[in-house]
């Protein structure tokens, strides 16, 4: 990462530099943040996010103190997920300062919500993370091998979204399960998947006890 992949985060009187976030570039929201910068200011930022109604917040291309001209956006907490933060804030070592991760529970794999935030490191990570979250949400069995039909169908029906992002890969999923389901049927019975050897002709729903 290089300082023009950088950002200024800007709440509340305060500015720290964000090195990583997801966004949606439509509406604004805000799904994922990692900044540096004091642990007031830090502090300050997501307690300005947080509040309901939110005050403004901002994204400016270039590092705190440092802003670029352009690159100028606003953000703010997607009201859905209200009660659903976590924040994490470290010192650092070396220079003193404080990072603060905050994101989501929709991030995480156990979140139970049906629709949920993908953070992947790259492009080529996201199908098999995808099928990992997927599968535990849904309630037929989804095969290892069929990650990337499975992300490839998301992405044309539109139930993975891809979010603004730096430092990171963000997609937005919300799932339709009976979509899924007819469509699995179908790319069973036409050959298009494959189901490993010993399983059922067609996709079962997962037992009672099992979890995904």
């Amino acid at each position: 990462m290089t300082p023009d992949d950088l950002y200024t985060v800007s709440a509340g009187g305060f500015s720290a530099t964000a090195d990583a976030f997801a966004r949606d570039a439509d509406s604004g929201g805000l799904w994922f943040l990692s900044m540096v910068g004091s642990q007031t200011a830090l502090k300050a930022i997501w307690g300005s996010l947080l509040k309901q109604p939110p005050d403004p917040a901002h994204l400016i291309r270039g590092v705190d103190g440092m802003a670029l001209s352009g690159g100028y956006e606003r953000c703010h907490v997607p009201r859905e997920t209200v009660g659903t933060w976590t924040t994490k804030i470290a010192r650092l070592p070396v220079s003193g300062g404080w990072h603060a991760l905050v994101y989501t529970k929709l991030a995480e794999y156990a979140f139970e919500r049906d629709g949920f935030l993908l953070l992947a490191k790259s492009e080529e990570e996201a199908p098999s993370l995808h099928h990992r979250f997927l599968d535990r949400r849904s309630p037929l069995p989804l095969h290892a091998s069929w990650a990337a039909w499975l992300w490839r169908r998301a992405l044309a029906r539109e139930e993975a979204v891809p979010l603004q992002s730096e430092g990171v890969v963000a997609y937005r999923c919300d799932p339709d399960a009976e979509a899924l389901r007819v469509d699995l049927s179908v790319a069973v019975a036409s050959g298009l998947l494959t189901l490993p050897r010993g399983d059922a002709s067609t996709p079962t729903t997962h037992q009672e006890g099992d979890t995904g």
